[in-house]
């Protein structure tokens, strides 16, 4: 009597050969996708896709443009590292609970279309309608707004960016928390459009992109930033017949093929057709078209976003190229804009009017420094930089409230003893509206800003935003009390102290007798 053989299960090789092994098959083979029309199709990965595959690092940044498809990639990918990989952890964080839905949604319609067989080789063990699932092998996923606690081995935060700029607090804590909770071999990809020139997301896009500038060496917890520019995508072309390119356009483009040649080849173009799509594509855009078809990582920031208080003025500054160099130049006196902060923050503008110029040179903000130290800091700097004349120093409306402690005191007279001359307390406005208004007026007209020296300054006055009404899902009218808002508040000194109108107080006869200590 011949022994039974117990049938052997089919295995991975058997279902799907031996190519199953391989990632860049496995995405291209196995997933099915809904396209744009609503229609359930074969994922092929676009060129795009392919390279960010091809070039998967374990800290990833994604400059994202449109229509590239990365969100629907990066679901693909968590679905995939859970199935084939046993007590693996994988997390999707959106910035709200409906967009982690959506997010689950992708993995959810792409494991359903799985080969049969391959689902009851690797099955499912528990499914959570939009917030996750669980394979008996032991691996997760998991989509939220937040990370759990453990360690992950695949992170998936979608648009960090806009996370960033209506909840800072949670922006901070995914950076605290869920990337601290992926070990050095694990994976991390963050992806998103830009978001203005502040923030999480900027901060880690400006980090990788210095680094690759200065060719310091990648390692593993360093970010790679993987960015495609509208130029390489083949579709966006049109018959340069049927558009006219404007002059200024030209310029632009005669610019951006300079600049870029480096990067690409000495041969690098802008052609004609790919001139005329950017310029149809822009009567749509119009302000949005860089941060949505960016031809750099720099330009996507440099965009005017929605919250920020003075995108647009900062957004005309930046198109009239006024952030440029500024050097100093010790003929001219030069002016000092403060703030005083919490925790003994004081941010200082320094300023030269030169002709009709507003000339920013440098910008300080530190903590924990006493105003003494400050002054003794400045003139030191003065005495390193061709020993110029200081001008008049503009401090805010508090600087005459007295201070408790040993002795009665106030800043002013901390300053003035510390060796300060020339020095005015800029009248307080009743309304924080009326000194954003006059900001408004002021920044536009005849500012230049070094874009070293003023970096950080430049951030606070690009940061600077409103709250965000959760309830309601508007931006409210209220100024966000964040990390730009004293840097910002400097900057307003000038602005209410020279931009002023009858709503700043203060006699007639003092504003004209500052404005002529201006040279």
């Amino acid at each position: 009597m011949s022994a039974v053989v117990a049938e052997r299960p089919p295995t991975l090789d058997d279902i799907l050969g031996p190519q199953w092994r391989d990632l860049e098959w496995r995405i291209s083979n196995l997933y099915w996708i809904v396209d744009e029309h609503g229609k359930a199709i074969r994922f092929e990965p676009n060129e795009e896709q392919i390279d960010f595959i091809r070039n998967l690092w374990p800290r990833n940044l994604i400059l994202k443009a449109r229509q590239l498809g990365f969100s629907t990639l990066l679901e693909i990918l968590e679905l995939d590292q859970g199935l084939f990989n046993a007590d693996h952890t994988g997390v999707v964080i959106a910035d709200t609970l409906p967009n982690a839905g959506k997010l689950f949604g992708k993995i959810e319609f792409a494991h359903k279309r799985l080969p049969e067989e391959l689902k009851a080789a690797l099955p499912v063990k528990a499914m959570t309608s939009k917030t996750g699932m669980e394979f008996e092998h032991g691996s997760t996923i998991y989509v939220g707004t937040s990370a759990r606690g453990g360690t992950v081995q695949l992170l998936h935060v979608s648009e960090l960016g806009k996370i960033s700029r209506k909840y800072p607090e949670r922006a901070a804590e995914i950076v605290s928390g869920a990337f601290e909770a992926v070990p050095a071999t694990g994976c991390i990809v963050v992806e998103s459009t830009a978001e203005g020139a502040a923030g999480e997301f900027f901060d880690l896009v400006d980090a990788a992109i210095k680094r690759q500038a200065e060719g310091a060496p990648e390692t593993p917890l360093d970010w790679r930033l993987h960015f495609y520019p509208w130029f390489k995508k083949a579709a966006y072309r049109l018959d340069p017949a049927l558009v006219i390119v404007p002059p200024e356009k030209r310029k632009y483009f005669d610019k951006l093929e300079q600049e870029l040649k480096p990067m690409y080849g000495a041969d690098f173009k802008i052609d004609e057709e790919q001139r005329a799509w950017y310029v149809k594509k822009e009567e749509t855009q119009k302000r949005l078209m860089k941060r949505e078809y960016p031809s750099t990582p720099r330009e996507a920031f440099e965009q005017a976003i929605e919250g920020a208080v003075f995108g647009d003025e900062m957004t005309a500054i930046r198109e009239a190229g006024r952030i440029t160099t500024v050097p100093l130049d010790p003929a001219y006196p030069v002016h000092t804009f403060w703030d005083f902060g919490l925790g003994r923050r004081n941010p200082v503008w320094l300023m030269q009017r030169v002709g009709l110029q507003n000339r920013w040179i440098k910008y300080f903000d530190d903590f924990g420094k006493g105003l003494g130290w400050w002054w003794r800091h400045l003139e030191e700097w003065r005495r390193e930089h061709g020993e110029f004349q200081w001008g008049t120093h503009h401090l805010p409306h508090d600087a005459d409230t007295e201070i408790l402690g040993e002795s009665v005191t106030t800043k002013r007279r901390i300053l003035v003893e510390a060796g300060m001359r020339n020095e005015y307390v800029v009248p307080r406005v009743a309304i924080k509206s009326t000194g954003i208004d006059l900001m408004r007026a002021a920044l536009p007209v005849d500012n230049w800003f070094d874009r070293v020296e003023c970096a950080e300054g430049i951030k606070c006055l690009d940061g600077y935003q409103y709250e965000w009404n959760e309830k309601q899902g508007i931006w409210s009218r209220t100024p966000m009390p964040n990390w730009a808002s004293h840097g910002a508040d400097a900057w307003m000194q000038y602005a209410q102290d020279f931009q002023g109108s009858g709503d700043v107080a203060g006699s007639a006869k003092s504003f004209k007798s500052r404005k002529r200590s201006w040279r």
